[in-house]
C-alpha cells in the first residue's frame, strides 16, 4: 500500500475545515484522512496560521496558556529525565574506567 503524500496547501486548508467544522473526526471523515494525522497537523505551526497550539473551541486565553505552559513544563521534564540518565551512564562508564586503571 502507497502512503499518500499531502502538499502544504492541503494540509492548511484540512487543518482550516476542522477549525470550521469544530471536530477533527469529522473533518478528517469528510477528507477521506486520518484523524491523528489532521491532529498533528492542527498543532503544527506551519499549518495552523503559526500558532504554538490551534484554539481550542471555549477555552479562556488563561486556558490556553495553562496548556502551553503545561506542554512546555513536560518538555522540559523530559529533557531532565533524559540529562538524568545520561549523566548516570557517563559516571558509570567513567567509575569503571577508573577501577580497570587501578587494576592494570
Amino acid at each position: 500500500m502507497r502512503h499518500r503524500v499531502f502538499d502544504d496547501e492541503f494540509r492548511k486548508m484540512a487543518v482550516e475545515l476542522s477549525r470550521l467544522k469544530g471536530f477533527v473526526k469529522e473533518a478528517a471523515t469528510e477528507l477521506d484522512i486520518d484523524a491523528s494525522r489532521l491532529s498533528k497537523w492542527r498543532n503544527n505551526p506551519t499549518f495552523n496560521g503559526g500558532k504554538i497550539m490551534m484554539d481550542v473551541t471555549g477555552l479562556s486565553e488563561e486556558q490556553m496558556e495553562i496548556r502551553r505552559l503545561k506542554k512546555a513544563l513536560k518538555n522540559a521534564e523530559l529533557e531532565r529525565d533524559i540529562l538524568k540518565k545520561a549523566v548516570g551512564i557517563f559516571y558509570s562508564l567513567v567509575s569503571f574506567s577508573m577501577v580497570f586503571m587501578i587494576i592494570s
